[in-house]
């Protein structure tokens, strides 16, 4: 803790005043161009990774990058996605995932999930990447294949899907890799929509 604030009177001597004009304006001014979905894990820092500066990004951070399919009922993720489309006016939506994932090991490699019920039922979410990965413990192809399976989840999302309609949105399939800093992209619009049929 000690560390966490010795950075901010860092980020209150050095960073704030540097950007002081930015900061002002973003006072009374949220308008993001992007929403990142991403993996909860400490290593993939969306703004770090992108160069983005504050303001630009709408984040949100889950673990395993997992974002459930549209249904009732109260959900964070899915009120997250609802006010970065329908609020904010995103353009683009970003699901990224990463090498190393704990989340899609764990699955990948049969974990025993016992002493962790809350975290088993989160990556419940993850069943159809599951299913779509034809080697069990390939770590890499369940990353991918969770990706496109939570681009085809948000398509099921209201505001998503009338975006998407109406050509103002468009969602992209990222996987980031801890140990090199290279982004490749996942997948298309097409190969999302063959994901989300099959």
């Amino acid at each position: 803790m000690h560390d966490l604030a010795e950075g901010v009177t860092r980020f209150q001597r050095d960073v704030q005043p540097a950007k002081a004009e930015l900061f002002a304006r973003l006072a009374g001014n949220h308008a993001p161009h992007t929403l990142f979905i991403g993996c909860s894990d400490a290593r993939v820092v969306p703004e770090l990774i992108t160069a983005s500066e504050p303001g630009e990004l709408f984040v949100v951070r889950a673990v395993g990058n997992l974002v459930p399919a549209h249904a009732p009922g109260p959900d964070a993720v899915a009120a997250a996605i609802e006010y970065a489309v329908a609020v904010l006016g995103v353009s683009d939506i970003v699901v990224c995932g990463h090498s190393g994932c704990g989340a899609m090991t764990a699955l990948a490699e049969t974990h025993d999930l016992s002493g962790a019920p809350a975290l088993a039922r989160w990556l419940r979410h993850a069943d159809a990447s599951l299913a779509r990965t034809a080697a069990r413990g390939d770590v890499a192809a369940l990353v991918r294949q969770n990706v496109l399976a939570q681009l085809a989840n948000l398509a099921t999302h209201p505001s998503v899907a009338r975006a998407l309609a109406e050509g103002t949105l468009t969602l992209h399939g990222w996987i980031y890799d801890i140990a090199t800093g290279g982004v490749e992209t996942a997948g298309t619009a097409q190969q999302v929509a063959a994901s989300a049929a099959a």
